[in-house]
C-alpha cells in the first residue's frame, strides 16, 4: 500500500506568539476521517479555534486552526507523521485494506516508588510527552507508603520494542521520580493485560448515575448541577432539508468545550454519517456554531423524522455529557469515577487520565489506588476511570460541599474551562 505524500498534511506555524497554527489535510476521503484527525489534535494537547471541511465523497480538504491548550511542548513533526498515518493513500489497495486495522503491541511498564502528592500525574505527563498511550492502569499503595504502578501502554511511534526507546522511557521516569523511584521495568505485556480488560462491578445506583442518557432539572443525583452544566443544557441541534437538494443541513449551537469537535465527529462517525461540507465558527461569548451538510452512508439525505430525532438526541447527549464525573462511597472509602463513551472502532478519548490526575494534583488530593477499564452499558462501551481518594485536612471527603468542589474541578479540567 502506498504511503500518503508529505503534501497530504501541511502545518503552517503562527507568525507570532498567540497566533493559531494552520493544519491542512488534502487526501482521499474516508468515513470518519475528520473524527480521526480531531482525535489526534486533541491527543497532542491542541484546541481547534475554527475549521472547514469539504469533500466530494472521494477527495477531502480539511483546514483546522489550532492553538496549544496548555504550555506543553508540541512536537509538530510527530503530529504531521501521525496525521499522515490516518490519511488514506491514493492507492486503490488502500480501499481493500482500510478495514484491516493494525493492532499495536501492548507493553507493561511496572515501577515501584515512594508515595507523594502528584506522583501519578507526573508519571502520566512523562508518558504523554513520550507519546505512549495508556490503555490500562492498576495503581495500588502499600501499607508501608510505597506505590506499585502497572501501566499497560502502546507506543504511537512504534519503537518501544527497541532497547533505546525502552531506556529513554525509564530514564525520563527516573528523572521525574528522583530518589523516590525504587525500581522500573518495561516489557511486552503478557496474559495479565487481558485480566485487566474488565472492571470490578458497579452498583446499580452508580451505574445509573454514570450512564443515564440525560439530566432534567428535577432529577436528584449525588452532585447537584453546576452552573457550567446548566449552560450545556442549552445546546440546540436543528435539521434542515430545505437548503440543499442532496444534503441535510445540521446546525449546532452550543457551549464550547475542549474536544467539542471530536465529540461531534465521533457521534457522526459512529452513526455512519458522511460530512460533505462543514464550517466550525470561532467561539463567541463561549458559544460555538457548527454548520454541517451531511448525508447517510448511501449518499442520501436524512428525511426520516425518527432518524433525524435519533441523530439530534445522540448529538445533544454527546455534548451534554461528553464525560461523566461523580463521587461515590465504595465501602468505607471515597471513589471518584469518570466515564466517557468509546468509539465503535474501539478508540477511547485522549488525555482523560492526564486531565483527571492534573486536577487532583492541583487540589492536593492523594490517590490511594487507580484503575482504567471498559464497561458495557446503554448499548455501548465506556471507558471507566476509578480513583480511591485519601482524606486530607482541606477536603473532608464525607462532606458534600467538598465532594461537589472535587467533581466540579475535575469536570472543568476535562472540559477545558
Amino acid at each position: 500500500m502506498e504511503v500518503p505524500s508529505d503534501d497530504a498534511v501541511l502545518i503552517e506555524k503562527g507568525k507570532k506568539a498567540g497566533d493559531p497554527h494552520v493544519i491542512t489535510v488534502n487526501c482521499p476521503d474516508k468515513t470518519g476521517l475528520a473524527c480521526d484527525i480531531c482525535h489526534l489534535i486533541l491527543d497532542f494537547g491542541l484546541y481547534i479555534t475554527k475549521g472547514d471541511v469539504s469533500t466530494d465523497g472521494k477527495w477531502c480538504y480539511i483546514v483546522f486552526w489550532v492553538v496549544p491548550h496548555s504550555r506543553s511542548i508540541i512536537r509538530w513533526t510527530n503530529l504531521k507523521n501521525r496525521l499522515l498515518s490516518v490519511c488514506p493513500s491514493c492507492s486503490v489497495s488502500f480501499y481493500w485494506n482500510q478495514q484491516q486495522s493494525k493492532s499495536c503491541p501492548v507493553y507493561l511498564l511496572k515501577f515501584i516508588s515512594l508515595d507523594r502528592k502528584g506522583l501519578l500525574h507526573d508519571v502520566t505527563q512523562v508518558l504523554c510527552e513520550l507519546e505512549l498511550t495508556i490503555q490500562r492502569v492498576k495503581v495500588t499503595t502499600t501499607p508501608d507508603g510505597r506505590v506499585l504502578d502497572l501501566f499497560f501502554v502502546t507506543d504511537n511511534l512504534e519503537l518501544l520494542h527497541t532497547k533505546k526507546r525502552q531506556d529513554e522511557t525509564c530514564e525520563q521516569l527516573h528523572d521525574v521520580l528522583g530518589e523516590s523511584c525504587i525500581s522500573c521495568e518495561l516489557r511486552l505485556a503478557g496474559p495479565e493485560c487481558e485480566c485487566l480488560q474488565g472492571m470490578s462491578s458497579l452498583s446499580p445506583v452508580i451505574a445509573d448515575e454514570l450512564f443515564h442518557c440525560e439530566i432534567s432539572d428535577k432529577e436528584i443525583h449525588s452532585q447537584a448541577l453546576s452552573p457550567d452544566m446548566m449552560k450545556l443544557k442549552k445546546t440546540n441541534v436543528i435539521v434542515d432539508n430545505s437548503l440543499s437538494p442532496a444534503h441535510t443541513l445540521l446546525q449546532v449551537h452550543c457551549v464550547d468545550h475542549k474536544g467539542l469537535l471530536y465529540d461531534v465527529m465521533r457521534t457522526l462517525k459512529d452513526c455512519n454519517i458522511q460530512i460533505s461540507y462543514g464550517r466550525f465558527s470561532p467561539v463567541i461569548n463561549g458559544q460555538r456554531d457548527l454548520d454541517l451538510f451531511i448525508q447517510q452512508k448511501d449518499g442520501k439525505k436524512i428525511v426520516d423524522p425518527e432518524k433525524q430525532s435519533a441523530l439530534c438526541f445522540r448529538l445533544k447527549v454527546g455534548m451534554l455529557h461528553p464525560l461523566r464525573v461523580i463521587i461515590a462511597n465504595r465501602g468505607p472509602d471515597t471513589e471518584l469515577l469518570v466515564a466517557n463513551p468509546v468509539e465503535l472502532s474501539g478508540k477511547g478519548r485522549p488525555r482523560v487520565f492526564y486531565d483527571i490526575t492534573h486536577a487532583l494534583k492541583a487540589l492536593g488530593i492523594c490517590i490511594f489506588s487507580a484503575e482504567i477499564g471498559r464497561y458495557s452499558a446503554s448499548d455501548r462501551e465506556w471507558e471507566i476511570y476509578r480513583f480511591l481518594l485519601e482524606e486530607n485536612c482541606k477536603f473532608q471527603l464525607s462532606n458534600m460541599v467538598a465532594r461537589n468542589e472535587i467533581v466540579d474541578t475535575v469536570r472543568r479540567t476535562l472540559m477545558g474551562w
